[in-house]
């Protein structure tokens, strides 16, 4: 082979990665985890997982016959390792800025990403999917029949869509469907080593297989002895290792094996290849494996920034507090004042900021993993019982849990308070995290109340609003920091639906006079591009309900209302606004509007502020947006 150096630079496909002998297999993932650590420390990214997934990800691509064979990466947040193999490597100095790779697996950017992901427990059943279609093309049979891998993290498990596609997926003995539990926590005990690796490859093998066959066929013309074989083997297994649930489901357990022995990996995934049917590998890996700094704080190099990998991670003074952390704050305030409070977040502690909340609060903080859907139901039965429960949740997860929102939540009525962090544009992870669509699908539900903040004070004030409401409200407020207000002190709450004149314009020509109705972070780039426009600017506050008295009187005083959102336009704050217009009828006159926001496409992954440039939601690019619209509104009106 190629000398050490030089070997990672030689592999741009899997098939150049199946020419490779055990030996050079092993200086792989050696040469592997050492690009991974440089790279990601250079650009930011998931760094922990991915360092975990190394010799799987060389396991894989060893054996199986990819892109022919479907590869499903659960998340994809530990699909780094992946993109290097599948002729990536050199656009890694690119990844999750603009124009550059994406940080998750997407199908437009490789033909070896076979289905995209980011948000989790959806592998399973992506993979269920390509499987049974492959059997209906007739792919499933012959000595080039097609498989199907789904790599999914422990994590993930929590999600009940997973459940529902195993449940699914055990039915049918002819699909080649490979689930692999990539299990990760490092407080699982079972023991990971020679025995189990030996027991693991023993139960994937030939020997295996053939003594269940012939128990099968010999012990079938005697009902009740073959009952008593299934009952045993199933009882050995499961005193061996954590397979009843798996097997119950249909699939074939095999593990635990250490998910960093290529020796164990590659002959067991070569078994499992030649089997037909559904199985379940469960592989035991190390977050940040290989990387000291990370094996020991998994969790702060789960996503970092920037770094120097010979030093660490160091810890830098914020500035400025996020809002993340000025819920986690405000929380913990609030919770000191009143009993009834309780937190819930499906998974997002830290980040939520709610790391405070849980330490001083253990009994009243309740993570109930990956499960959205739950998490919103589970708030409504506590709201149930007279305790008023805040879920902490990124806006893109929300959407998961839209259905429990309407029937569990809404439709009784209970107050339960939603946290909305992330809503917005999130920068590096992209459009499957953009939190740009909570707005439209919470306003047009009965009984919500839904809130942006322009700042940080406004944020407590209105948390502190939603958890006065005796009904179900929502304050949605961005990623990162905010604009450096003191508010470590406010508790009040704010008057329902009332919004904020922030500034006037001194014209005195209605026909001249421009208005600017802003929501949420777009309130500090209106009022820039009020001062340059002698705009009137309103922090509108409340999205629903929606400030009437505030809209008829702008309507009755300007000649143009420009409504500015970070979110989609359709079904967005805007038309909250527009719908006020037409509800007002006779009391104003016919008032030109303009709707400033995100358009009708998915937004890619890049630096926010500068995303927020492209889309004309800076300051300049509001005013310069104004200004493109002054003359034929107010000329129209003018002339009618």
């Amino acid at each position: 082979m190629t000398d050490k150096q030089s070997l990672l630079e030689s592999v741009s496909t899997p098939a150049d990665v199946r020419a490779l002998d055990k030996r050079a297999l092993h200086q792989l993932a050696e040469e592997l985890r050492d690009f991974l650590l440089n790279s990601v420390s250079a650009t930011g990214g998931h760094l922990s997982s991915n360092l975990g997934t190394v010799e799987l990800t060389i396991a894989l691509h060893h054996v199986y016959q990819l892109p022919y064979d479907r590869l499903i990466w659960d998340v994809g947040h530990q699909s780094y390792p992946h993109k290097i193999l599948t002729g990536r490597r050199d656009q890694m100095s690119s990844l999750r800025q603009l124009n550059g790779i994406s940080g998750f697996p997407r199908r437009s950017e490789s033909e070896y990403d076979a289905f995209g992901t980011a948000h989790s427990s959806t592998s399973i059943s992506a993979a269920l999917g390509m499987a049974v279609a492959s059997k209906t093309k007739g792919e499933h049979i012959g000595p080039n029949r097609r498989r199907h891998i789904a790599v999914i993290g422990d994590g993930a498990m929590s999600g009940g869509m997973a459940f529902e596609a195993l449940n699914n997926g055990g039915l049918d003995t002819e699909l080649d469907l490979l689930v692999i539990l990539n299990d990760n926590d490092m407080s699982i005990s079972r023991p990971v080593g020679a025995l189990s690796n030996y027991l693991t490859r023993l139960l994937s093998g030939r020997f295996y297989r053939s003594a269940r066959e012939f128990s099968k066929q010999v012990l079938g013309a005697i009902p009740p002895v073959l009952e008593f074989a299934k009952r045993f083997e199933g009882h050995a297994k499961g005193m061996l290792m954590p397979s009843t649930l798996f097997e119950e489901l249909g699939f074939n357990y095999v593990g635990p094996i250490d998910g960093h022995d290529l020796d164990a990996l590659v002959p067991t995934l070569q078994n499992l290849r030649n089997l037909k049917g559904p199985h379940f590998l469960h592989v035991i890996t190390r977050k940040g494996q290989g990387y000291r700094q990370a094996e020991a704080d998994p969790i702060l190099y789960h996503g970092p920034g920037k770094f120097d990998p010979e030093i660490g991670i160091t810890s830098k003074a914020a500035s400025k507090p996020t809002y993340s952390q000025v819920f986690g704050k405000w929380l913990c305030d609030i919770a000191a004042k009143d009993p009834r409070v309780i937190a819930v977040t499906p998974a997002m502690c830290e980040g939520s900021g709610m790391q405070a909340f849980a330490q001083e609060f253990p009994n009243r903080y309740f993570d109930v993993g990956i499960a959205e859907q739950h998490a919103v139901t589970f708030a409504a039965g506590i709201a149930c019982e007279g305790q008023r429960p805040v879920m902490a949740i990124y806006s893109t997860f929300l959407q998961r849990g839209y259905d429990q929102l309407i029937h569990d939540v809404a439709l009784q009525n209970l107050p339960v308070l939603f946290a909305i962090d992330r809503a917005g544009l999130v920068g590096a992870d992209g459009a499957t995290h953009a939190g740009v669509f909570d707005i439209a699908f919470m306003r047009c539900v009965p009984n919500m109340v839904v809130m942006a903040p322009k700042d940080e004070r406004e944020c407590r004030q209105m948390l502190s609003t939603g958890l006065s409401i005796n009904g179900p409200s929502a304050v949605r407020y961005p990623r990162g920091a905010g604009t450096g207000i003191d508010a470590t002190d406010t508790l009040e709450p704010l008057p329902v639906g009332q919004a904020e004149l922030i500034r006037e314009s001194r014209k005195t020509n209605v026909r001249d006079r421009i208005a600017i109705l802003a929501f949420g972070a777009m309130v500090t780039p209106a009022i820039a591009a009020g001062e340059a426009l002698d705009a009137t600017v309103v922090n509108m506050r409340f999205v629903k309900p929606i400030d009437l008295a505030m809209i008829e009187k702008i309507a009755n005083s300007h000649g143009l209302i420009v409504t500015v959102e970070e979110h989609v336009i359709m079904g967005g704050a805007g038309s909250a606004c527009a719908e006020a217009l037409v509800a007002l009828g006779d009391a104003i006159p016919m008032v030109p509007i303009v709707h400033l926001g995100l358009p009708d496409r998915f937004i890619d992954h890049g630096d926010h502020q500068t995303l927020l440039s492209l889309e004309g939601l800076d300051a300049k690019g509001i005013e310069a947006s104004i200004r493109g619209k002054i003359v034929s509104p107010i000329a129209l009106k003018a002339a009618s």
